[in-house]
């Protein structure tokens, strides 16, 4: 029995490795976006914020995106491209605001107002739930099918943990060196308070780095999910695209194949998500026009 179970436990851990490589671009892309949400936070608060993103993130993994995935897959698989094209579609939107605010377009629903904690949080479960839908999907569709039911929700619920572990313990890692530098400045030792004064001056520009990698991370893979869901559904278009660009330049290697493939997935979701800025923007301020008539009359 004993022998059996390690077997079983076994296979389920080589499956979930062997899976947990293929997502491993979705997981750096989501350590980029995740620390961009307690910027502004005091520091005594920043690493309660990252458990409870922590916290949320596990829900959606265990709670909504494993069941849905493993049902949907088994019953109605078909529907599983179109909810990856709207998660991808939501990413390339949240991308696009952030690039747009860096040209200075004020958006309607800042209206100056700071975004209070519970606002942040649930911000950052939001963008959990896409990036990490995109990971429990791309996991199951690398786990083979012949593998049962159990194993295949075994192997998920390792990638989810471990996953979550790699990814938020990172995040409160990067959030706290800061608090490192200071302790490091309030060392005996003139070298090492060199060392923690230099992390500390260091800080503001990693976080400004970080901010930037995770918007581009974000229009990538929503662009990359809206492109390939999109040719699984009704339009090759864009795939084909893709193609023609990444077959030209096969010749110079797979690093360069990898990075145009991503240029293209990030121009496509660029443009898209300033599309559906410009609408919802154009919407915002129609009601508002509409809000004041009525009160005016």
């Amino acid at each position: 029995m004993s022998v059996g179970l390690l077997a079983v436990v076994d296979d389920i851990l080589t499956a979930a490795l062997k899976a947990s490589a293929k997502t491993a671009g979705v997981v750096i892309d989501d350590a980029a976006v995740t620390p961009q949400y307690v910027q502004g936070l005091t520091p005594a608060r920043e690493l309660p914020v990252v458990w409870k993103i922590a916290l949320g993130s596990l829900v959606n993994k265990f709670v909504i995106i494993i069941p849905i995935a493993l049902l949907l897959s088994a019953f109605a698989p078909w529907v599983l491209p179109f909810l990856l094209i709207i998660g991808g579609t939501y990413l390339c939107f949240e991308g696009a605001e952030k690039v747009t605010e860096w040209f200075g377009v004020h958006h309607a629903e800042d209206d100056g107002e700071q975004k209070t904690e519970g606002k942040l949080v649930f911000g950052a479960i939001r963008t959990d739930l896409i990036l990490s839908t995109e990971i429990m999907l791309i996991a199951l569709d690398s786990l083979d099918p012949d593998f049962g039911i159990w194993l295949t929700l075994g192997a998920l619920v390792v990638i989810g943990l471990g996953m979550t572990l790699l990814v938020y313990g990172a995040v409160a890692l990067l959030v706290k060196i800061d608090d490192i530098g200071l302790r490091l400045m309030k060392n005996p030792a003139r070298g090492i308070r060199r060392t923690g004064a230099r992390i500390v001056r260091a800080m503001p520009a990693v976080f400004r780095v970080i901010s930037i990698v995770g918007t581009v991370a974000m229009l990538w893979v929503g662009g990359h999910l809206v492109i390939t869901n999109l040719a699984e559904t009704f339009w090759h278009g864009p795939y084909d695209l893709v193609h023609v660009v990444t077959h030209a330049v096969e010749a110079a290697g797979p690093v360069v194949v990898w990075i145009a493939d991503t240029a293209v997935s990030f121009v496509f979701g660029l443009v898209l998500g300033v599309i559906i800025v410009g609408i919802v923007m154009g919407l915002s301020r129609l009601m508002k026009r509409n809000r004041s008539a009525a009160v005016s009359h």
